[in-house]
């Protein structure tokens, strides 16, 4: 079986750093064309300069895009698409969490910009990825999901469900789009060493508790995921659709971690099993 992606096209979302631009790299190195997505242009720039120095002549282009904008990602498609009239793979990255925090206490804006992010985004990117891929008869999506969505995590009250709601849709989404020879899987990172995780791969308790929980011992990189999307996306796994795959070194045979030691001192030890402050009574 010939395993390379020459002549691929690749849409990447979050591409701009972290897991996305690692997963960037990773079809780069086989062969496709990347096209990068995100918010932040000065990122997108960085990440196409990372791809770039990666890999000398690889084919790769940035677009910014807001994954929460239909015309956006829209948009987004279909210049990945001109560069090749296909479009092969989707790796749907973009992602994170606006508040943390007590249930009992979320941030019912930053609840809904969340699900928005996670869960919205990664459906529109499904939504008009999968017209192209239906069309051609063939092509592969990976969503990056989280094992939030499938350990309990205290405290991540938005962002667990909004990835356990993303694992579900990938698996409908696999179920419709199977007939037209589209793939549709997930994978779930555990903690993995991005901008985004700072705060918790640094020494520390809570990096403690994290690598107590892993068999493997370590923290993830950025590599290391991309090198499970890589597979899923690519002709290695053309019967593979359906799947939500963790890599996490194997984190999810034990427990979520305890963040009480960060979290105590912001929210208070009532506060982070579910107890509020009483309404101070009218004096009138």
């Amino acid at each position: 079986m010939d395993t390379r992606l020459d002549g691929w096209s690749a849409l990447v979302t979050g591409g701009g750093s972290g897991i996305g631009l690692g997963c960037a790299i990773r079809l780069a190195v086989d062969g496709a064309a990347v096209t990068l997505a995100g918010r932040s242009e000065d990122r997108l720039a960085a990440g196409v300069a990372a791809v770039e120095a990666a890999v000398p002549g690889a084919i790769v282009r940035s677009i910014p895009t807001d994954v929460t904008d239909e015309a956006a990602v829209q948009a987004a498609v279909e210049a990945a698409t001109a560069v090749t009239g296909r479009l092969d793979g989707l790796v749907l990255s973009a992602g994170g969490s606006e508040t943390i925090g007590p249930v009992t206490q979320i941030d019912t804006e930053g609840w809904r910009r969340t699900l928005d992010l996670n869960l919205t985004g990664t459906m529109l990117g499904i939504k008009h990825g999968a017209r192209v891929m239906a069309r051609q008869g063939a092509g592969s999506i990976v969503a990056i999901s989280s094992i939030a969505g499938a350990v309990t995590h205290r405290w991540f009250s938005a962002y667990g469900p909004a990835k356990a709601g993303l694992d579900m849709l990938v698996r409908v989404a696999a179920d419709e789009l199977g007939a037209s020879g589209v793939r549709v899987n997930s994978v779930r990172p555990g903690l993995t060493r991005t901008d985004l995780t700072t705060f918790m791969t640094g020494p520390g308790p809570v990096l403690d508790d994290y690598l107590s929980c892993m068999p493997l011992g370590r923290i993830g990189e950025p590599e290391d995921v991309a090198g499970l999307v890589r597979f899923l996306l690519g002709p290695e796994a053309s019967w593979i659709t359906g799947e939500n795959i963790s890599v996490d070194g194997g984190h999810t045979v034990r427990r979520g971690p305890d963040l009480s030691g960060v979290l105590e001192g912001l929210f208070g030890a009532d506060g982070l099993r579910g107890l509020i402050p009483s309404p101070t009574p009218d004096p009138a």
